[in-house]
């Protein structure tokens, strides 16, 4: 049975009244994905300085255990500049350099997130589980995004050319 069309579906037709749903580059997915993962990751350090004894503990000199230092502070410059650098690298770097390069750091970020919560006490479950489980979710969508990279379809001319090589493989076969 065909369900009848409003007075206002008749009157504006799908092409006039539909949104345009274009599709979005994986190059464009991938740094907006990275971008999310930044600001997330910035904003659960910027939100971790409110737990009481953080404070002293920096003025104390001391990090998650770990007395500040050159070195400590060179290692967490580097964990926020490669997914920093991921996001212009995202829009940059040749398509298969581009999806190894978020397939291997994605999956490399996956352990760092869980990281933040090693050692943390039950009361901070649902801060560290809800931040985690976010950081998680983006770097499980980049890894998606990145192995299902859409391949190269042939246009016509490239069809009409390639008749006498080999023959097209379609994207199930490639």
């Amino acid at each position: 049975m065909r369900t009848p069309q409003s007075h206002t579906a008749l009157e504006n037709p799908p092409s006039q009244s539909a949104l345009e749903d274009l599709r979005m580059p994986v190059q464009a997915k991938l740094a907006a994905a990275w971008t999310s993962f930044m600001f997330l990751y910035i904003y659960v350090d910027y939100f971790h300085l409110y737990k009481p004894g953080v404070i002293d503990n920096l003025r104390a000199g001391v990090v998650f255990e770990y007395d500040i230092s050159p070195t400590l502070l060179t290692i967490f410059l580097a964990l926020i500049a490669i997914p920093a650098l991921m996001v212009m690298l995202s829009m940059t770097l040749p398509a298969r350099v581009n999806r190894a390069t978020n397939l291997v750091v994605a999956s490399l970020y996956i352990p760092v997130s869980v990281f933040n919560a090693v050692g943390e006490s039950s009361s901070w479950t649902y801060f560290y589980g809800l931040s985690i489980g976010l950081e998680v979710l983006l770097l499980a969508f980049i890894l998606r995004s990145a192995w299902t990279w859409p391949r190269r379809t042939a246009s016509p001319a490239t069809l009409a050319a390639s008749l006498d090589s080999e023959p097209l493989r379609t994207p199930q076969q490639a």
